[in-house]
């Protein structure tokens, strides 16, 4: 699961990165860290991970992942040029949702100010700002691919026949200042085609209130107003205070959760934004476990048990045979496998199996 974290200068995005993958770093002895300066892989927590492992003796523990990739700060006109331009662009077409950091206080933690690009705070509007960008660059990506979509599309393809109907109904969208997002697609060949275009304002939004100190949980005037946004738009939000996950992602064990309750926090940001960012996604979380690893595997709600096995290896889904499985709630009144089995709760299920959530599943394939 890939996020791109956008926001104007000055929003405190570098400083959530640089918290949320230290914070990733500390959690456990997980192979997670920043992997290049703009770039992180932290773990996504999970506490079932270590409900399986009370159960079923392994090696090791291997959370499902959150890439996260912090894109330079976009400004009025970058759509145009201004600032870095369009650089940004190519680290964000690949990502599955944006994380949009929003600045909802007014002063910075200790009273100094902290200079915003536009002159004063107003969350909307910085919404608006970056999301026009968006829209515009998406437009120019459209409107530059039209021309040969028209020439492909003479030949009678199929796919580059709807490919151009997307495109030509995408452009008034968009020049109406409209995200990709709103377009109604007819059927799964169009949804295929839609994400090929690999358009920005496309993608989910999570928008992530930075908050001050006073204010942790976002319910301020400032963050009701994101809140209100995210919500008539279907989308998540998240308050977060950037300032004390840099401080938490300096802490280990009893004086990270000493902070935490100080400050009236249950957990570290990364865990409210990893569920958030599940919810936006539609996805849900299967399991496998054996005396080498127990991971945790993210795939969409809905998902048929021969896609959940590819999600392990292409071949898995090819020589799909199987399923068996069982909750990780069954695994905890049992307390193990075999038990399971004695009580009749180890399901085997075929190819229309639609997984559920918390499954720990043993696929049979055959290739």
């Amino acid at each position: 699961m890939d996020a791109g974290i956008v926001g104007l200068p000055n929003v405190g995005k570098s400083t959530l990165f640089n918290a949320l993958t230290a914070a990733g770093a500390l959690a456990a002895n997980y192979p997670f860290a920043t992997i290049e300066p703009n770039v992180g892989v932290v773990p996504i927590p999970d506490p079932r991970l270590e409900i399986i492992r009370g159960h079923i003796d392994s090696q090791k523990i291997v959370p499902a992942a959150l890439r996260l990739v912090d894109i330079a700060g976009i400004v009025r006109g970058a759509s145009q040029g201004e600032g870095l331009g369009n650089k940004f662009l190519s680290h964000i077409r690949e990502v599955d949702a944006i994380l949009h950091v929003v600045r909802c206080f007014e002063k910075a933690p200790g009273g100094e100010d902290v200079t915003h690009v536009e002159g004063s705070v107003d969350p909307m509007r910085d919404i608006g700002t970056i999301e026009t960008e968006l829209i515009l660059a998406d437009l120019q990506t459209v409107e530059n691919a039209l021309p040969k979509a028209e020439r492909a599309a003479r030949g009678k393809d199929r796919d580059d026949i709807i490919r151009l109907e997307l495109l030509k109904a995408l452009f008034p969208l968009l020049n109406d200042g409209r995200p990709a997002r709103t377009l109604e697609l007819e059927g799964k060949d169009h949804q295929r085609a839609f994400k090929g275009l690999g358009l920005i304002s496309a993608k989910r939004v999570l928008y992530v209130m930075n908050v001050d100190e006073h204010d942790v949980l976002g319910e301020g005037p400032l963050s009701r107003q994101v809140r209100a946004h995210a919500e008539s738009e279907g989308m998540e939000a998240v308050a977060v205070c950037a300032k004390i996950e840099s401080e938490l992602g300096e802490l280990e064990g009893s004086e990270r959760q000493e902070m935490l309750g100080a400050m009236g926090l249950d957990e570290p940001a990364l865990g409210k934004l990893a569920r958030a960012a599940y919810h936006l996604l539609g996805l849900q979380s299967f399991y496998t476990a054996g005396p080498k690893e127990i991971r945790a595997w993210p795939i969409p709600i809905g998902c048929k048990a021969p896609q959940a096995a590819g999600t392990i290896h292409t071949d898995f889904e090819r020589g799909f045979i199987r399923v068996e499985a069982y909750s990780v709630h069954d695994l905890e009144q049992y307390g193990s496998e075999k038990a399971i089995r004695d009580h009749g709760k180890m399901r085997t299920e075929g190819k229309e199996y639609v997984m559920h959530d918390a499954d720990v599943c043993h696929f049979l394939f055959n290739v």
